[in-house]
């Protein structure tokens, strides 16, 4: 089964590094000619205003979701193909996850952390079969899959949910793995439903 959304979690910052940018843009290029729908945040500042940017402009559909407290104009993108206004950021979550088929993490700060986490612990817990995959920008992530494998030698996170966790270092490899899990997801761990609040 092919990809039609796939839901996106990234900085409102654009970061020090060129890279960041620069990935978010190849991301929803790619995204873009695959005839992926992009579901994300709603913003247009820092890595998800590029994001955004890029798939419109290579003529994608753009999905944005956005609480009402966060859409004063210098924040929410005005020329996306929709954007949902909901009145909570665990609504956000509950709308992007129940929109899409799989989550991608970019470079970002707490909330794209949080949002990372949160779907993991769906996952883990069976609340969701959808996958998620990080894309690791010229290692901005190594520290966290780190702690993540030390949390893992601790015996705090089970070794099989360390690896729910799937990790690329270029969009193609991540859309193509997100992909292939996302087939066998559907054969071996159908979801239960709809998603949890968390």
């Amino acid at each position: 089964m092919t990809l039609s959304a796939v839901c996106v979690f990234c900085g409102s910052q654009p970061g020090r590094r060129a890279e960041y940018v620069s990935a978010a843009r190849d991301m929803a290029r790619l995204l873009a000619q695959s005839g992926i729908e992009l579901v994300y945040g709603g913003g247009h500042v820092g890595l998800m205003g590029a994001l955004a940017d890029e798939a419109l402009a290579h003529g994608g559909r753009v999905v944005g979701v956005i609480p009402g407290h966060l859409m004063r104009p210098e924040v929410a993108h005005q020329g996306l193909t929709e954007l949902t206004i909901v009145d909570s950021m665990h609504t956000r979550k509950q709308t992007m996850a129940l929109r899409s088929d799989a989550f991608i993490v970019l470079p970002g700060g707490f909330g794209t952390l949080e949002e990372m986490f949160e779907m993991l612990t769906w996952l883990q817990l069976r609340l969701q079969a959808k996958p998620v995959g990080l894309l690791n920008v010229e290692g901005y992530f190594d520290s966290l899959l780190q702690f993540l494998e030390h949390a893992a030698g601790e015996g705090l996170i089970r070794r099989e949910h360390r690896a729910l966790l799937r990790v690329e270092r270029t969009p193609t490899r991540l859309l193509r793995l997100l992909s292939a899990d996302m087939a066998e997801a559907r054969l071996t761990r159908p979801a239960t439903g709809d998603v949890s609040l968390g």
